[in-house]
């Protein structure tokens, strides 16, 4: 598995931290940023993370700022991509079995060290559960999909 890792300044001391589980767990990670403590914005790096997700080029993300919320809404604009943003190991379970989430999203002045680290853990090592949850998903690329033939037809 190759999993893509970003964060703004407030997620950067977590996303070193995750990339260090990461490794202990043989999970290739690619750093997209930042690695500075200096104010960025967050959509830059999101952005990073989701297109390499979303065209393929990485299988999963995951994604840190200050609270989460704002690299989820980057996230979930891009198509293919189903980021959850998890604050607890029941959702992040959940996200995986029944959403088959592609994205974490973790707020770095949200969670801490140590159950972001669980978080993670129980993330990339829960399956996806698929049967009745793969006709929901269908329906949700379906909207996707009518969205995106709605956005061409208006330029």
């Amino acid at each position: 598995m190759k999993i893509g890792i970003g964060c703004d300044h407030a997620g950067l001391e977590l996303k070193n931290e995750i990339i260090s589980l990461l490794g202990g767990l043989s999970i290739e990670c690619i750093d997209y940023g930042t690695n500075s403590p200096e104010s960025v914005d967050y959509p830059d790096f999101g952005e990073k993370v989701s297109e390499a997700v979303s065209s393929g080029g990485i299988d999963r993300g995951i994604l840190i700022c200050g609270t989460g919320i704002g690299m989820s809404i980057v996230a979930n604009k891009f198509p293919r991509i189903r980021a959850s943003l998890c604050n607890d190991l029941f959702t992040a379970k959940m996200s995986r079995l029944h959403n088959d989430a592609n994205i974490l999203a973790l707020g770095g002045r949200i969670v801490g060290k140590s159950l972001a680290k669980e978080i993670v853990r129980t993330w990339v090592n829960t399956p996806f559960e698929g049967e009745r949850h793969c006709i929901r998903l269908k329906k949700i690329t379906q909207i996707e999909e009518r969205l995106i033939r709605y956005e061409s037809r208006k330029s």
